[in-house]
């Protein structure tokens, strides 16, 4: 079989999850389906069982794991706040006249869930889906829980030369931070205290964004 994201054995693995979206099957309906070797989706489909990406049902026939509806929860829920911060960031954006981005923490990274840019030719540019370290960054601080008493954080060319950021949580209705909020933009605009500039337009925007969480909308 081609690959696709040119590591075989993922692209194997991703072939029998999705052979097994239509209902569990044996070993011999697994390998009919993929066209994998016998002993490769044998191999494949246990340690997808380990991972609880796959499961055995009553028959022994393998099917899908329960660990991916939590997965599909948890996607949904990203889903979710993007929807809901959308309307909010693109008047961040509008106020401020800077690029915005809204984050959400993946283990030791964040990533860029929603990002707008500003109308002005030199902007903050972060693409949609952009991986970044969660210690550099104003959003990063925010979804490590360090924003201090203000209740926003600010960086001023941390992750980025000639870039300064303001960032705010967005928390659900325990205080858990599930997102950041961020304004960013060349220091000559922003000023190397960007956070007296934005701070309160990116919390205003981070409030707005848990009201809509809430109401649904």
């Amino acid at each position: 079989m081609d690959s696709l994201s040119g590591v075989g054995v993922l692209d194997k693995a991703v072939t029998i999850l999705a052979a097994l979206e239509d209902g569990p099957l044996a070993l011999a309906g697994l390998v009919a389906a993929t066209g994998i070797s016998r002993p490769t989706a044998h191999r494949l489909a246990c340690a997808l069982e380990a991972h609880g990406l796959v499961r055995r049902d009553d028959d022994g026939r393998f099917t899908l794991g329960l660990r991916l509806v939590a997965l599909g929860h948890a996607a949904a829920g990203d889903l979710n706040i993007v929807e809901a911060a959308r309307p909010a960031l693109e008047q961040l954006r509008d106020d401020t006249g800077e690029s915005v981005q809204l984050y959400v923490r993946d283990g030791d990274r964040r990533v860029c869930a929603l990002s707008l840019e500003s109308p002005h030719g030199l902007r903050t540019i972060v693409p949609l889906g952009a991986s970044l370290p969660l210690e550099l960054g104003s959003a990063g601080k925010v979804l490590r829980g360090d924003t201090g008493p203000k209740g926003w954080a600010e960086s001023v060319g941390e992750r980025e030369a000639g870039v300064a950021s303001v960032s705010a949580p967005v928390l659900d209705i325990g205080g858990r931070v599930l997102a950041a909020v961020s304004v960013s933009g060349p220091i000559n605009r922003t000023t190397k205290t960007p956070g007296r500039r934005y701070g309160a337009a990116v919390m205003a925007a981070a409030r707005q964004v848990e009201s809509s969480l809430r109401s649904g909308h």
